[in-house]
């Protein structure tokens, strides 16, 4: 049985609230690795959340159940960490999983992708995450549609940078959805 260790890094920014995907991005997000989660029987799994600033949810783990309990847990980022780090996520999330000894790793990277926060580029995070040999999976959470509504923020302009997510997942040989 091959074992892959795989990272979720979600996106829990502000503009994960919007109602594009009903009830909202984030919601959606969530129900979509609580699905996968429940797929992957044998692989080791872990959470990295990040909005402006990136945090370990989980470390890898097989225990499907804790895994599930904390994606319930998962909130929109406080304000003062709020932003979109995406860059940073990559390479907190690539800390994790370089020293892994399995041959396969993983990172399934789920956001708006419009990067405005952080040190590190998304590119160039995604050429650090390819040294190790770490594909990203990119998931887009955000529709075409010219303006979605965020709660206490009114109509805003749908910024889903596909752009930047196509380039993360062709950089590290992953696939973007």
């Amino acid at each position: 049985i091959e074992v892959i260790d795989i990272l979720l890094v979600l996106d829990i920014s502000s503009s994960m609230l919007a109602d594009d995907f009903p009830p909202n991005r984030l919601e959606s997000v969530k129900k979509t690795a609580d699905k996968f989660i429940k797929m992957r029987e044998n692989d080791r799994i872990g959470i990295v959340v990040f909005a402006g600033e990136s945090f370990i949810q989980c470390p890898l783990t097989v225990d499907k159940n804790v895994l599930e309990s904390l994606i319930k847990e998962i909130t929109i980022a406080q304000k003062e960490y709020d932003g979109t780090a995406i860059g940073m996520a990559i390479a907190n999330a690539t800390n994790r999983l370089r020293k892994t000894k399995v041959g396969n790793k993983v990172m399934i990277l789920l956001s708006d992708g419009s990067n405005n926060k952080g040190e590190i580029d998304p590119e160039t995070a995604a050429e650090l995450a390819a040294s190790f040999n770490i594909k990203i999976y990119t998931i887009g959470a955000g529709t075409n549609k010219s303006y979605t509504r965020i709660p206490g923020r009114g109509m805003i302009k749908n910024e889903i940078d596909e752009e930047t997510l196509k380039n993360i997942a062709k950089i590290t040989n992953g696939k973007y959805f």
